[in-house]
């Protein structure tokens, strides 16, 4: 199996319009937090200048995970309350689903913003945008010819 910091992503960055430094900066992320797994996370591509950041997070409920940006840096953090055990009549003979507390960080490119957060069957949606400035965006300027 290759690993995503072997590879060389050249040719995927040729296609990237601009989003190279967003892949470059996740890439050290996965590479200085490789010995943090929890929770598992995916970064899709949806677009040209769009990523989506899915974060498995079955088990919090509303109010258990927060999303923030910080810095360019979008921070996921989640933390299970404590619950009144004196109610529960039921004893975990396994507990499989975690929800112990964690704190996920994924650096982000200047112009990036976010657009918005979902949870929708335990995945913690994060949509994000690269906005270009007007002033960074192409301009077509008119050639003047003379006889």
């Amino acid at each position: 199996m290759t690993r995503i910091t072997a590879m060389d992503l050249t040719p995927f960055y040729r296609n990237t319009l601009g989003m190279d430094r967003v892949f470059e900066r996740i890439i050290q992320q996965i590479d200085s937090a490789s010995t943090q797994n929890y929770p598992p996370y995916n970064i899709l591509k949806t677009g040209d200048n769009t990523v989506e950041v899915q974060v498995a997070v079955a088990g919090f409920s509303p109010g258990e995970i927060d999303v923030k940006v910080q810095e360019d840096t979008l921070i996921i953090t989640g933390e299970k309350y404590a619950t009144d055990t004196t109610e529960i009549h039921y004893e975990y003979i396994y507990q499989g689903i975690g929800s112990r507390k964690f704190i996920r960080t994924f650096p982000m490119s200047e112009n990036v913003e976010v657009l918005g957060a979902l949870v929708k069957d335990g995945i913690l949606t994060i949509k994000l945008e690269r906005i270009i400035p007007e002033s960074k965006k192409p301009k077509s300027i008119a050639i003047t010819y003379e006889s």
